[in-house]
């Protein structure tokens, strides 16, 4: 339910929400607190992405690469194929958002005029670095593809060894990746989740709609990408905001004052939040919503490591007391949950943890255990949420037969494998 305050800084009221409005206001943006209607379409692959800004890139395949399997969270059981056609088809781009991040196409010259932003990030000194060592090297690869058209990195033989640097990249490898940071080329489609690179103006020249000509202000830049921060995490605090699109320095109250001045960010109040929380205009229908505490979430579901629900730590402890790490950089003796654990999101809370592998050509879906958090009750509810959630991801998987081999607690894994059988 929500009050209103007054609010010293400004002539009117504040309105003020509950936290659990301000946790169902952040899912209800980023897709979360409902199944849909009807099964998933190609077009909703697109549509999602922009519904989140961006869609973090990453390569492990334990469950599913992190793209999919965020997709699969919000749109349920789909085809993988539909994101890479998106992509060929100019639909969505890849570049350096977040990290590496699949964004709408029409998002493009916002992260391409970045350059200043993006300065300081890895990706780019290590870019930079490499060109300044291979600067022969990487104009006559960039020379090559724009004789012989797209390539990949397997493309270019190498009978060396690989090198040691950039996740044992060949040099070929890390040269088109320097090229792809520096904004030189682009990725005009994957095969079998490999990048076939070609040069920028090419790529977005077959684009349905390319990118104006020109070059964006970076103060404009900077203050697009702020107030599309907030409509992406449909409800945030300053402090939230710099993260979603790796903004430097950080985001400031100060620096939000004229985007509520103009009407591009309303202010609220959270119980319980000691700073001021903000919200998008076109989310006002939806802060109506939270108001009224009319806002239900009824989906269970499992979230990948890099979703944005989770992947800013800080937020997800603070905005729903869960605390999370991907365990998979963590030396496996030091493990406490496992290699690559999903996050569970159950009617608008986080209550725990999955570890999973998929055995596609065994047609096994392994949980290899399921952790509840501290307090969570054992419901009906709950345990037919987690059965439903499993079986749609494993059948997804292609992988219909389901072993759930530990929980905590100890009771759970035999519930969910009874529903499971019903």
């Amino acid at each position: 339910m929500s009050s209103r305050v007054t609010d010293g800084a400004s002539t009117g009221d504040v309105l003020r929400l509950s936290s659990r409005s301000a946790q169902l206001m952040h899912l209800a943006a980023q897709g979360l607190l409902k199944r849909g209607t009807r099964r998933a379409r190609k077009p909703d692959v697109a549509t999602t992405i922009a519904r989140m800004g961006l869609l973090q890139i990453d390569t492990i395949n334990v469950v599913a690469r992190s793209p999919y399997m965020v997709l699969f969270s919000r749109l349920g059981g789909y085809r993988n194929e539909w994101l890479d056609e998106t992509l060929a088809e100019g639909l969505i781009a890849e570049c350096w958002a977040h990290e590496a991040c699949f964004v709408p196409s029409g998002e493009f010259r916002y992260h391409r005029d970045y350059r200043a932003g993006r300065a300081g990030h890895w990706a780019h000194k290590g870019a930079e670095r490499t060109h300044a060592e291979a600067r022969t090297d990487m104009d006559a690869l960039l020379e090559r593809i724009r004789r012989e058209g797209p390539l990949r990195a397997a493309d270019f033989e190498r009978d060396g060894p690989a090198s040691k640097g950039w996740w044992g990249w060949k040099p070929e490898k890390r040269w088109l990746e320097a090229w792809f940071a520096l904004g030189r080329l682009m990725v005009t489609r994957r095969e079998r989740f490999q990048r076939v690179y070609d040069l920028a103006e090419r790529v977005t020249a077959h684009w349905p709609e390319p990118p104006p000509p020109g070059t964006l202000d970076e103060a404009a830049v900077r203050r697009h990408f702020i107030v599309e921060s907030v409509r992406a995490l449909g409800i945030a605090k300053a402090r939230w905001i710099a993260d979603y699109f790796r903004l430097r320095p950080r985001v400031t109250d100060e620096e939000l004052a004229p985007m509520l001045v103009d009407g591009s960010l309303i202010r609220i109040a959270v119980d319980g939040w000691d700073e001021p929380a903000y919200v998008h205009r076109t989310h006002a229908s939806l802060l109506d919503e939270a108001a009224r505490g009319s806002l239900r979430a009824t989906r269970t579901t499992l979230l990948s490591p890099f979703d944005p629900i989770v992947w800013d730590r800080a937020r997800a402890l603070d905005l729903f007391d869960f605390e999370y790490t991907i365990e998979c950089y963590t030396p496996a003796p030091k493990r406490k949950y496992g290699y690559y654990v999903l996050p569970i999101l159950h009617r608008g809370r986080l209550v725990g943890r999955l570890d999973a592998k998929a055995h596609r050509q065994g047609g096994l879906f392994q949980v290899l255990g399921i952790w509840l958090e501290p307090g969570v009750a054992l419901s009906p509810a709950l345990v037919e949420g987690l059965a439903v959630a499993i079986d749609e991801c494993a059948a997804w998987h292609g992988t219909p037969r389901i072993v759930v081999e530990r929980s905590q607690p100890r009771g759970l894994a035999s519930l969910i494998g009874k529903a499971l059988a019903g």
